[in-house]
Formats: structure tokens, sequence, C-alpha cells
């Protein structure tokens, strides 16, 4: 794990464990989530179309084994989910502003269910831009659920009615690849949706985006023409 992120995350989670200190944690989470989200920054604004639906680990046993389009598809996907339909019970990003349809996604849900080729293939169809200012919208829309919160709602757990208003979404496949993360999430509180998925979920995805954009640099160095090259570096 970078080792910047990893004490800025450990940090956190010491500020957060105190009422005194509270406030100053989700600042210091909000950073990090800042500084993670400008290396996707960096990577929609500087890599091809084309890097977005390659899998250069493909195969692979871990997160660098999908593509850059699914990784920001997935990490979104489950923040929009788990900070609207399951702790604030509101609409999520994604149906607020017609975002399905801007990115041209066949599916609403985590992509969990999704294997190789699947990936590869949803991957092609998404708008990477359009994407973007999704990821983007979510992320300002969940700083602002976290710099909602008390120190006395990290208690705040969940019920099997919300494990079924989860489902009811149909935002999580029923697919056992999937199904899994309804009981995983309803099963924590919210200091343990903290860690998973709104900061330790985010460094796992982004640490393997940036394996893969490495990876397509890589290959391009060595056999690609000039031009390819270019547009990859």
């Amino acid at each position: 794990m970078n080792k910047d992120w990893s004490e800025k995350n450990k940090r956190m989670q010491s500020l957060i464990g105190r009422e005194t200190t509270f406030s100053e944690g989700i600042e210091v989470l909000i950073d990090l989530r800042n500084d993670l989200f400008s290396q996707v920054s960096y990577i929609v604004n500087t890599f091809p179309g084309e890097a977005f639906y390659q899998m250069p680990f493909a195969g692979a046993n871990g997160y660098h084994s999908k593509t850059l389009a699914y990784s920001m598809w997935h990490i979104f996907r489950i923040e929009d989910i788990v900070a609207h339909t399951l702790i604030d019970g509101n609409e999520q990003v994604l149906f607020s502003c017609g975002w399905q349809k801007k990115i041209g996604s066949p599916i609403v849900t985590t992509g969990n269910e999704l294997k190789g080729e699947e990936i590869a293939e949803l991957s092609k169809k998404l708008n990477v831009e359009a994407l973007f200012e999704y990821c983007k919208a979510v992320m300002e829309s969940t700083n602002e659920l976290l710099r909602s919160l008390a120190y006395t709602d990290l208690k705040q757990s969940f019920s099997e009615e919300d494990k079924i208003r989860v489902k009811d979404s149909h935002c999580v496949s029923t697919d056992e690849d999937a199904i899994w993360l309804v009981d995983y999430w309803c099963d924590k509180d919210v200091r343990g949706l903290i860690k998973m998925p709104f900061s330790r979920h985010w460094i796992m995805h982004i640490e393997a985006m940036c394996r893969i954009k490495d990876r397509l640099c890589q290959k391009a160095r060595k056999g690609a023409d000039p031009i390819t090259r270019k547009r990859f570096e």
C-alpha cells in the first residue's frame, strides 16, 4: 500500500475514534480522498480512450486484473449505493441526473458479478468522460455526508429491513460473487463503512489502477509505434 495513503488512513481512523478529534479525522479522510481522486483525474486526463478497456493483467488474482473503466465504475457505484441507499435512504447520484444514460452503462450494479471478457465488454461501452464526472459527483455528495456526521453517528447500525431495501434497489446483483455485499455492508456500523468503502476500498482499487496504467505505459514503450507510445505516456 502507498505509504502516504496508508499513514493518512491510519491517522484518520485514530482521530475519528475520539469525540474531541472526530471532526479533524473527517477532514483528514476527505484530504485522503482528494489525494486518491487526483490519481483518477490524472489517468482520465492523460490516457487515451482505448486504455480504459484494456486488461494487461487479465487472469491475475487481484484488483489489477480489471480495467481502468471498470475500476472507476465499481468504486463509485459501491459508494453511491452505500452512501445514499443504505445510510441516507435517498436517491442515488446515478439516478438523480440521468448519469446512467450519459455514461452508456447497460448495468446499474457494482459489477462484482462480471468476469473476464464481460469486464472488458462493459468497459468498452462506458463513456469515460461522463463516468469521470459521475465519479466526481459521487465523491462530492459523500463528502457532504461525511461532514454532516456527528461522532455519535459512528455507532449507527443497520437492520434486516435495510438489507431488504438495498436488495430491492436491484443495484447489487443476485450473483453469488455480488450478493454477499449486502450482508457485508449491513453488518457494519457507520464507522465500519467509513473504512470500507469510503477509504480503504478506494486505496485498494486506485492502487490497482496505477498498476494497470504503469503496465500499459511499459507495453507501449516496448513495441508500439511512436504515435501509440506517445498517447500512453
